[in-house]
């Protein structure tokens, strides 16, 4: 159940020297960020940290004692300073006159704004009277999975005794809220000499009086737990011992590249989704396991975990031994509907008069044995971070069943915290997807001008993008400046050759992996060449042909087979060329096969319609600015051809066009953008020029 079998305890990261000078509230922050950036001591997103802190009021100038407490939504990892809600202590204390009982505690959530001090926008969390009532200064809340393995064991309160003795409690399972922030206040008042509490089935909370303290305590407790376990996993087969073998790694990125796109079809039905793949050894060590099915049905414990992971995975029904694929991919279907009736059942069973509408029924973790962990969400990060939620369950049950057995969280408690009336008031309040939220693009060229101002268009509008590009040191550099303002999560490149038919199918697997499948092609990459007829090679001719003939095919055809499979329907965009349109000097070959790029799009929209997916394209004319194929001879070609020089290339196209404009990268990606998106979804087999006017290229 540990990240390091050869290091399995936490380090104590707190930097005397750092610290200097710090105020009570940036000691708050440096504790947070150290504890989240640790897995093991929390999740993404989940816990939180409080402090009470004198400050002075900005109305009456009196000091007063404030709660610093993670913000609604944060996350102690990377949280800043703006991340924490801050409370005047004695208005959340006078809170407790106006609470009714348990069954109006949510009321309370809705008194918290009147309890903020400076006016701070910052929306206090649910958790915020847990932290509150502690009469400690610094408290912290983890969801460490040591922890998390004893409180989810049926007999976590003797578990607790025996590890902890009195330094740390127990308080049995109670859903975070108000009721929950007086029960520690009264456990608090009743064991001063107390430490901490183990709550069952969710987490850890610890205090002390200094963030220092907090700090060392937490730490202190969590590898207490970790000595503990670890004593006693080493000694008892994970999950029951093996029952299959994993796969080699590359068949495993295999099957999961064929595996994604058919569920990726089946799950987005309301929006498009996003898949990632884990095969880590911690997954592996599950999805393999004798007691893996038994496990996975009881559910998720903590409520952080089935939040982002629904109650329970879905197991596909593979045998790596037999590695019959094909034979899952037919049952597949039957199987997800199998899931959707189950979880609507679940719904019904335990929905009460004032729920939510069911939401989507779709698992988001799907275990493949032999293989890894699939999860889909509605973006790339959301699916990732889901993952690591149900690899934190992985942990909590392989400890929890190695010590005891392993208890997940009551059914109907479940439901209660899945669809909770404040939970749903979150969801409803997240800012509406962008245009092109859950789609996958792979732009060929990715590392020229067009390719990367595409791949940045498409970003900016919330895609996620492979850039594939045959050049593998101008690949990496136009990668790591998407990453730098995009983020990791949505950007991966692949070393692809357009005329390598295996190098092509490689490249569209490889997309499947990392996001689950594609929904726009962006066929971009190109070459140019000029010379008289007389001039033009035979391997020149077969040059142009094979990149921008061939290659459009060999890439076009991949799609089509992915999209098919995905019966989404799709977007291609062809990036050819005005001169595709209108006839230009010495550039025969050029000109040809972009023609035949033109036609081949033609005829691909055509069999591309009753699968809903259009092929479009965008005829670009002279667009200098960072493009690869104005780089070398084709510069100095179309320069002599026209009788100038490097520097008067530019002006000369601009003045040959109507407009008198030049045409860049950015301009194309327009284009590129208007094709893939739902505002031309009544539209293929069109041809959309961007060259600043140009009567020849004219299509009518």
């Amino acid at each position: 159940m540990l990240k390091s079998v050869d290091n399995p305890l936490l380090e104590n990261r707190w930097d005397a020297q750092a610290v200097l000078g710090m105020s009570e509230s940036e000691l708050l922050l440096y504790r947070s960020n150290i504890l989240g950036s640790d897995k093991r001591v929390t999740n993404y997103g989940g816990g939180n940290t409080s402090a009470k802190v004198m400050e002075t009021d900005p109305l009456t100038g009196d000091q007063v004692e404030v709660l610093w407490v993670k913000g609604s939504g944060g996350d102690i990892g990377s949280i800043k300073m703006d991340g924490f809600a801050t409370l005047y202590m004695d208005k959340l204390r006078a809170l407790k006159s106006l609470y009714r009982g348990v069954a109006f505690e949510d009321e309370m959530v809705g008194y918290l704004p009147h309890c903020t001090f400076r006016l701070n926008p910052r929306a206090a969390s649910i958790d915020t009277p847990l932290h509150a009532y502690v009469p400690r200064k610094h408290v912290d809340h983890v969801h460490a999975d040591a922890i998390i393995a004893i409180a989810a064991s049926k007999t976590s309160r003797a578990l607790t005794q025996e590890i902890f003795g009195d330094r740390i409690g127990w308080l049995p399972w109670k859903r975070p809220g108000y009721e929950l922030g007086l029960w520690l206040e009264e456990f608090c008042l009743e064991n001063p000499e107390a430490d901490g509490v183990v709550l069952e089935s969710h987490g850890l909370f610890t205090w002390a009086d200094t963030a220092k303290d907090c700090y060392d305590t937490t730490i202190d407790v969590i590898n207490r737990a970790t000595e503990w376990l670890h004593a006693r996993t080493a000694r008892v087969p994970a999950f029951g011992g093996p029952r299959h073998e994993a796969l080699p790694a590359a068949e495993r990125r295999a099957v999961a590249a064929r595996l994604m796109p058919a569920i990726r079809g089946f799950v987005s039905g309301n929006q498009h989704m996003v898949g990632h793949f884990n095969d880590s050894p911690a997954v592996l060590d599950f999805v393999n396991a004798q007691d893996m099915e038994p496990l996975a049905a009881l559910g998720t414990s903590c409520p952080d975990h089935f939040l982002r992971t629904k109650i329970r995975p879905l197991v596909v029904n593979f045998d790596p031994a037999s590695g019959d694929l094909d034979t899952v991919l037919e049952g597949l279907p039957a199987q997800i509907e199998a899931y959707r009736k189950d979880y609507s059942a679940y719904y019904e069973r335990c929905r009460h008069e004032d729920s939510p509408a069911l939401r989507d029924p779709n698992a988001v973790v799907y275990l493949v044995p032999g293989v890894g962990m699939i999860t889909f969400a509605r973006d790339k990060a959301t699916a990732r971070i889901s993952g690591e939620f149900y690899v934190n369950a992985i942990n909590v049950m392989r400890g929890a069943s190695a010590v005891g057995e392993y208890q997940g969280l009551p059914e109907q408690e479940a439901f209660d915290i899945e669809y909770w009336l404040l939970e749903e008031a979150k969801l409803q309040r997240m800012p509406k997807p962008r245009s092109l939220a859950g789609r996958v693009a792979l732009v060929t060229g990715g590392a020229g001008g067009i390719g990367a101002a595409t791949a940045e268009r498409y970003l900016a509008e919330g895609a996620c993008v492979m850039l594939a590009d045959i050049n593998a040191d101008n690949l990496e550099r136009a990668q790591a400046s998407l990453v730098q303002r995009h983020g990791t999560d949505v950007v991966r490149s692949v070393v692809m050759d357009v005329t390598d038919e295996e190098a092509v199918a490689r490249a569209f697997a490889e997309t499947a992996v990392e996001f689950g499948g594609v929904d726009i092609l962006v066929s971009n990459a190109g070459i140019a060449s000029s010379a008289p007829v007389e001039e033009t090679t035979l391997a020149m001719w077969n040059r142009n042909m094979d990149i921008l003939g061939t290659g459009y095919f060999l890439v076009s055809r991949e799609a089509f087979k992915l999209m098919r499979v995905q019966d989404m329907g799709g977007a291609i965009v062809f990036v050819a060329s005005k001169n595709g349109l209108a006839a230009s000097p010495n550039a025969s070959a050029y000109c040809t096969a972009k023609a035949a790029e033109i036609h081949l799009a033609r005829c691909l929209a055509l069999e591309g319609a009753e699968a809903g997916i259009r092929v479009n394209v965008v005829n670009p004319d002279a667009v200098l600015r960072g493009s690869k194929i104005w780089e070398g001879e084709w510069l100095d070609q179309r320069a002599t051809t026209y009788g100038t020089d490097k520097e008067g290339l530019e002006e000369m196209y601009r003045q040959r066009s109507m407009l008198k404009r030049s045409v860049l990268p950015e301009d194309i990606a327009e284009a590129c953008y208007f094709f893939a998106a739902d505002t031309s979804a009544k539209s293929t087999g069109n041809i959309l020029n961007v060259d600043a006017g140009n009567v020849q290229a004219f299509t009518r």
